[in-house]
């Protein structure tokens, strides 16, 4: 069935085809967004005869209104709550973000900040367990812009792989700023396997998701995986693959860390605990 313009004139140019029953659903909601006290019955004897063209407008603004509200909402970067944020989290995780105690407590320095985020909505919601968090993280003491703001501050601090040389006797060496430097460097210790089998594994089964040599992928939130802690990363594929931990989300009956036999991941760890020699 097609519905013409009043105009017959111009009815082959501009008849198109349309079903009269969406058209008016259209117009109903469109102006219950826009003038929710209105009654739509007000507007629907005079738009029954507008030509369907006349739609695109209001087509155009529902769109518009059926979108803004599912988009993520953004928030104002405020550094000095993440730094203020942080001084609660380095109790544990270092004054840098880089960890301790071997590997007891991650570093979370340079992940990826919806990475960050994400990990901090499963502690805040429950569903990812660790006993260490649950005091530190809930509605009321973690809100969505504080979650912003610490892991926006913590994705931007960047450690160092090594301390560059310095002469510390002479006359000029800062003691102190020589300290906080020591502070900002990591590396991990070199670990077991065959590093050269470990790279091969990891570019083909890896890299797509955690990155170039295991850095990370800010894009996707996939998380770094080398400058971690390797007894950290043993921790994590135990709870993964005893699904106490979800390694996708989107597909949460993913096994794909049963995939790999223990000699492989011990390849893989050992070729990443050297990406930051």
């Amino acid at each position: 069935m097609r519905y013409f313009d009043q105009d017959q004139n111009n009815s082959n140019l501009f008849s198109v085809p349309i079903r009269p029953n969406f058209r008016l659903r259209i117009i109903r909601f469109y102006f219950r967004l826009q003038q929710p006290n209105c009654s739509p019955t007000v507007f629907e004897k005079s738009i029954s005869m507008f030509h369907p063209k006349a739609l695109i407008p209001f087509s155009a603004v529902l769109m518009l209104c059926l979108i803004t509200p599912l988009q993520a909402q953004t928030y104002d970067y405020d550094p000095d709550n993440g730094e203020e944020i942080n001084e609660l989290c380095s109790g544990c995780h270092g004054e840098f973000g880089q960890g301790g105690k071997d590997g007891e407590y991650p570093r979370i320095a340079s992940q990826p900040l919806e990475f960050i985020a994400n990990q901090l909505r499963l502690f805040r919601d429950r569903k990812r367990k660790n006993f260490a968090m649950v005091e530190y993280i809930d509605d009321r003491q973690l809100p969505e812009s504080d979650i912003y703001d610490i892991s926006r501050y913590l994705s931007e601090i960047t450690l160092k792989t090594q301390l560059a040389p310095v002469d510390e006797n002479a006359p000029d060496f800062d003691a102190y700023a020589r300290l906080l430097e020591s502070k900002m460097t990591m590396q991990i210790p070199k670990a077991e396997g065959d590093i050269e089998r470990g790279e091969k594994i990891y570019n083909k089964e890896c890299d797509s998701c955690h990155g170039k040599e295991g850095w990370g992928n800010h894009k996707n939130a996939g998380p770094m995986l080398a400058g971690q802690y390797t007894n950290y990363l043993w921790r994590q594929v135990k709870q993964l693959r005893t699904k106490q931990r979800i390694h996708d989300e989107d597909s949460p009956n993913d096994e794909l860390l049963n995939e790999f036999s223990d000699q492989d991941l011990t390849d893989i760890f050992a070729y990443l605990s050297v990406m930051d020699d």
